[in-house]
């Protein structure tokens, strides 16, 4: 006959008691939502995370369809609730999405997103057009060519082309041009950037 050691009982007692709480969080129901507690929650995001007006509009939608399987609410009124909500943080200036535009493009591009990358981004939170365009031509006043000093920065970050050590570069040479094109470069800028004879005249085709 065996018996189970102390220390594995303590163990199995812990994993039996985490297992609960998180069957009791599973079980859990979710807040329903209501107009108070949707803008209690719109502002609460906001102080957290930059945001679109249209990617606010979907994570407030998120909570009306977990509290309509929970507590039977009402979608309709839960997305009238959530347009009011958006309409007066659009009108206060709360929400403004040419500002979070800008930003976000700024952000994207000084980690070396191509313009491609931003653009679609932006277009996933919901931002028109207009102001994407706007975003992007924002851009040149950080660099006269936003897209060649976005790849050198990629090149930089990743040690492709000039950033990899002499004896490596030219066997690598497909594979980073590969790396800038599916980061949404276009050939000729990957060109230049894989095929710089060194770094120094990289950063200063950055710097034009």
């Amino acid at each position: 006959m065996t018996t189970d050691h102390p220390t594995n009982t303590r163990k199995h007692g812990k994993n039996e008691a985490a297992a609960g709480r998180l069957e009791k969080r599973a079980r859990k129901a979710p807040r329903k939502a209501t107009p108070k507690s949707l803008e209690n929650a719109a502002l609460y995001y906001l102080e957290r995370f930059a945001s679109s007006a249209e990617n606010l509009r979907r994570v407030l939608m998120r909570r009306v369809e977990r509290s309509a399987r929970a507590h039977d609410t009402d979608r309709e009124e839960g997305a009238a609730a959530i347009d009011d909500i958006v309409r007066r943080f659009v009108a206060s200036g709360i929400l403004n999405d040419a500002a979070y535009a800008s930003a976000r493009a700024g952000t994207l591009h000084r980690r070396g997103s191509s313009a491609r990358k931003i653009r679609a981004s932006l277009m996933q939170k919901g931002v028109a057009s207009d102001d994407i365009e706007a975003a992007l031509a924002s851009l040149r006043d950080e660099a006269a060519d936003p897209e060649i000093a976005a790849a050198v920065t990629l090149a930089r970050r990743r040690r492709l082309g000039p950033y990899r050590r002499d004896g490596d570069r030219e066997a690598r040479r497909e594979k980073d041009l590969a790396a800038l094109a599916r980061a949404g470069f276009g050939y000729d800028i990957a060109r230049k950037v894989i095929e710089a004879p060194d770094i120094e005249s990289l950063e200063t085709l950055a710097d034009c």
